[in-house]
Order: structure tokens, then sequence, then C-alpha cells
């Protein structure tokens, strides 16, 4: 069992694919919302993919009340370079967005800068972008992608991509040419968890999933690279 003051995931790497990762996520969310914690602010508005975890928001998840503990740098290597570069894309895991992309997205997002939105926000994302053994979440070849959004944007609509068979996310900055979509949703009506499902069949191992969120209460599009071990 985990000690309940440090939510990290086992030292396999993998995050369990039961609920109890999230709620517990969601749970501190809620405190952090009240104000309980000292870093609790940017939990406030905004939100992320949340399951399979989004890179920024399952190292917050894993090590936001233990960030400086030197075992991160050997249990979790990849937060602990992102931590290092920039602690405030972690407390700010809900902040990862463009404004005014207008649907083009390609345009905006250049190869290699998915995970950081196209370094927005003055590339306080940056680190996310960086190949790796990013711990990841299992999956099947059917799975459910969650958002939670505290302040209940809604969406014009989700777009899920996955890496393709033959992808190596832990040498290869991500580019629009390894993905595959594999889902567009439509409309979602303003919800703080907002659920769909998707199917990427064919694959093994690590793969990313990269998902646009297109928020519906104004021009705002969030980019969200999420760490998988197909099962």
């Amino acid at each position: 069992m985990h000690k309940t003051d440090h939510p990290r995931t086992p030292r396999s790497g993998r995050t369990p694919r039961s609920g109890r990762t999230v709620r517990r996520g969601l749970a501190l969310l809620a405190v952090a919302a009240l104000g309980a914690l000292p870093w609790a602010g940017p939990a406030a508005a905004h939100g992320s993919i949340v399951d399979p975890a989004s890179r920024n928001y399952g190292c917050w998840l894993r090590w936001g009340s233990d960030h400086l503990n030197p075992d991160m740098a050997q249990e979790d290597p990849m937060c602990w370079q992102a931590w290092q570069d920039n602690p405030n894309a972690m407390w700010n895991w809900n902040g990862l967005y463009r404004d005014n992309v207008g649907g083009n997205h390609q345009a905006a997002v250049p190869d290699g800068q998915l995970c950081s939105g196209g370094r927005t926000e003055g590339g306080r994302y940056r680190s996310l972008d960086t190949p790796g053994e990013w711990q990841t979440t299992d999956v099947g070849a059917n799975f459910s992608v969650h958002l939670y959004d505290q302040a209940s944007h809604g969406a014009d609509y989700f777009r899920v991509y996955v890496t393709e068979q033959g992808y190596d996310p832990a040498t290869e900055p991500l580019t629009w040419g390894d993905l595959e979509l594999v889902e567009e949703t439509g409309s979602y009506a303003p919800a703080q968890d907002i659920t769909f499902d998707v199917s990427a069949p064919g694959r093994s191992g690590h793969h990313v999933v990269f998902t646009i969120w297109q928020a519906s209460h104004m021009d705002q599009a969030y980019y969200l690279c999420s760490d998988v071990n197909f099962v």
C-alpha cells in the first residue's frame, strides 16, 4: 500500500487502471479547491485528462505533496526532470491550453511540441515534450478517456489520437505523423466530469494518447499527452 501522504504509482512504473487513483486525485482536488493545501491555487480552474493521466497531472498526483523528495530522480525520472525544469508546470497542470487557434491545431502546435501545446505559456510546459520512460497507465484496445474540469467549460469536441505501432516514446519526439486519429466526439454540455470511450486496436507496449479538448466557453484548445501501456 502507498503511504497516504505520498500519492505515487507503484515502482514498476505502471499506473493501475482501477478508478482508485483517479478518485484519490479528485479528492485531492476537492481539498485543494477549499484552500486547505498551500499549493492549491491552480486546482481552482480549468481541467485536464485525469485517466489515463496527462503527463503533468500524473506528476502532480504522485509528487505534489512531496516534490522535493530526491527519490523521485530514480523512481520517476521523467517527472523529476519536469519538476526541475519548471515546477509551475505541475502546479498549473490544468493550464495547458492555447486561445484563438481557430481549429488549425497543426499550425499552432509544431512537431516535437505537441505535449507542451506548442510551448504555450512562454514555454512553461516544455519539459512534457521530452522523450523518455514516462510512467504509464495500463489499458486495453478499448478504453475510456476521463476529463476532469472544475470550471465546467464543456466541449465543442474532443479529438483523440494514439501513436502508431513502432513509435518509441522513450527516444522520439512526438510528431503529428506519429499519430492516428481514433476518436472525434460531438459536443458536451458543461460538466466537471466527462468520460467517453475510444478504441485503438493493434497496439502493444508504451504509447502516447494525445487529446485535443476544444472547450466550448470560448475558442480555447487544450493539448494533453497521456502515456499508456497496451496490455
